[in-house]
């Protein structure tokens, strides 16, 4: 019959059989599938302690140099419990600022939180080097903008938050709550940090409707964009569907969320924009940032030099803003450049054919396209040379002579004697005008020259082409 033993019960028959017996360690320790040494261990534990001191122990020592002080726990349990949006780079931050040296390292407080159960153990991720960051190298260099929404008052009444931020020292420059994030209200408050902080170099911003028509079905030049150009700020735009190109002020909304609006409701817009602006306050000037090494914004922001000029608004005309500025007209080459006064200057190949307007201004040059600016160069003629550059011939205007209209079909062509001509995707759906000038091609768009290509089409079918003015009536459907 077999009899089950428990472990403490085959230790004591081991220790009793070489007590009893008189047989050797190394043949009891064989007989009971065990280590000689770990016979000599039961052999003086029993002794020291009797039956009892054979059973299992923990292997925890009694005293360990590295142990965190309880009175240090007890702080960071409270301290985790008090705020629950703090993680253990936060909490240590604060423990170095109360204990100095004594404070634990970052992995000590991760097990600690979970030995309290005050986090759960997060799944692998991706190692800190993997992550790819940038950042601009001084501050007003270039600010992140958004909108954030769903945010609520007490009575259910929802809002939307008008953020800036300054990319490299995190300053947090506009935090504007609105009824609703039209044109007018957004632009508002960039006029507000504007006019508190200066102009940027450059914008940052999303493709929305408020801040740019580029995307439009019609492309148009919003508000926004008038902002930016009369005030001398370079916009730019992320790519489509691309929220981590603005990961900095989609932070700012996550961190603004936890710490401020998820943490209390107001009665009404004022009531919560007084508040928003006293946590604000305590962003920039008290709260560490990680990235930057656990310091406030402002010690970055306070380095930079504002620039002291008039803020315009976008309401101005244009016309108004650059008048005394020498200025002329080119057609970007299909290279990408435009010559002024015989040096080129590089503009992009998107813009090859249109039509651009180079303005000369303290001792840059400014190219825009449709009053966007889309590239600025140092002046390389001379000062006395500003004369000859107003008057430089303007963009050659469209030859006279017979013209058809063709509609500018979806993939920013036109159609004549039986061959397309490229456009552009920009007039997609407007009538063209088709010149045939010598071997080339002419196409305008309201009496301006967009596009000139070398004659492609079967010269025996000009003829038929001409003499339809409006191109083939549509063909009806006979029932």
């Amino acid at each position: 019959m077999l009899i089950e033993l428990t472990m403490v019960e085959q230790r004591y028959l081991a220790v009793r059989e070489v007590l009893d017996t008189g047989a050797t360690i190394t043949q009891v320790a064989a007989q009971y599938g065990v280590d000689r040494r770990t016979l000599h261990r039961w052999l003086t534990r029993y002794a020291n302690g009797g039956l009892e001191a054979l059973a299992n122990r923990s292997s925890r020592p009694d005293s360990s140099p590295n142990q965190m002080d309880p009175k240090i726990e007890a702080r960071l349990v409270m301290m985790r419990r008090q705020h629950s949006g703090w993680g253990p780079r936060t909490l240590r931050t604060k423990l170095v600022n109360e204990y100095a040296e004594r404070a634990p390292s970052r992995s000590a407080i991760y097990r600690a939180l979970v030995r309290h159960q005050l986090i759960v153990p997060a799944p692998r991720r991706r190692r800190v080097q993997d992550y790819k960051r940038w950042e601009r190298s001084r501050s007003m260099e270039l600010w992140q903008m958004d909108v954030v929404g769903r945010i609520y008052l007490s009575d259910g009444t929802q809002l939307s938050c008008v953020t800036d931020i300054d990319d490299h020292s995190r300053y947090c420059v506009s935090a504007q709550l609105v009824l609703r994030a039209t044109a007018r209200p957004v632009c508002d408050a960039l006029l507000l940090a504007l006019q508190r902080y200066g102009p940027p170099e450059e914008i940052l911003t999303d493709n929305g409707k408020v801040f740019t028509g580029k995307r439009a079905p019609k492309p148009a030049t919003v508000l926004f964009d008038r902002i930016c150009l009369n005030n001398a700020i370079k916009h730019r735009l992320t790519a489509p569907f691309s929220p981590t190109t603005t990961g900095k002020v989609e932070r700012l909304h996550r961190t603004m969320r936890r710490e401020f609006f998820d943490e209390a409701r107001f009665a009404t817009i004022e009531e919560t924009q007084a508040a928003l602006d006293a946590w604000v306050v305590l962003y920039n000037t008290q709260r560490e940032h990680q990235s930057l090494g656990d310091v406030v914004p402002m010690r970055r922001f306070e380095l930079a030099r504002a620039r002291d000029v008039d803020i315009i608004d976008g309401d101005v005309e244009l016309e108004s803003v650059i008048a005394t500025r020498k200025s002329l007209t080119r057609v970007v080459d299909d290279k990408g450049r435009v010559s002024v006064l015989t040096f080129r200057y590089h503009v992009g190949r998107a813009y090859s054919g249109e039509r651009v307007q180079v303005t000369s201004d303290d001792g840059l040059l400014y190219v825009h396209h449709r009053e966007v600016l889309i590239a600025t160069h140092a002046r390389r003629h001379l000062v006395d040379e500003d004369v000859a550059f107003s008057a430089q011939p303007r963009a050659k205007a469209p030859t006279k002579g017979d013209e058809v209209i063709r509609k500018v079909d979806p993939t920013g062509a036109v159609s004549f004697a039986g061959t397309n001509y490229r456009v552009g995707n920009a007039y997609r759906g407007r009538l063209a005008g088709v010149r045939i000038v010598g071997d080339t091609v002419q196409i305008t768009v309201d009496d301006v020259l967009i596009r000139t290509h070398q004659s492609r089409h079967d010269k025996s079918k000009e003829y038929s082409a001409l003499a339809q003015p409006n191109g083939k009536p549509r063909r009806k459907d006979v029932a």
